[in-house]
């Protein structure tokens, strides 16, 4: 089970470190709150969704399930860091 624990732990730290970065651009453009606030809503409702991927329980293959939790985390964390860079 270490590797659900380490999956979480992922989720938790890549979104997080996505929603520090666009807090910042918001401190440091003041012009550009909607957009980051835009990031940080969808940042939430990204963890919120893998979260409760993983904490699924009735799948039949459960490695193959979470690694596609894993495969979506690296798509949806890469265009939420891209949309922060575009800031």
């Amino acid at each position: 089970m270490a590797s659900i624990k380490n999956l979480k732990q992922d989720i938790n730290y890549v979104l997080g470190d996505i929603i520090e970065a666009a807090l910042i651009t918001q401190a440091l453009s003041p012009e550009k709150t909607a957009e980051s606030e835009k990031i940080v809503d969808d940042s939430i409702e990204v963890f919120d969704g893998l979260i409760a991927r993983v904490n699924d329980r009735k799948v039949e293959n459960r490695k193959a399930h979470l690694t596609a939790v894993r495969s979506d985390l690296e798509t949806q964390g890469k265009g939420l860091i891209d949309r922060v860079n575009a800031l």
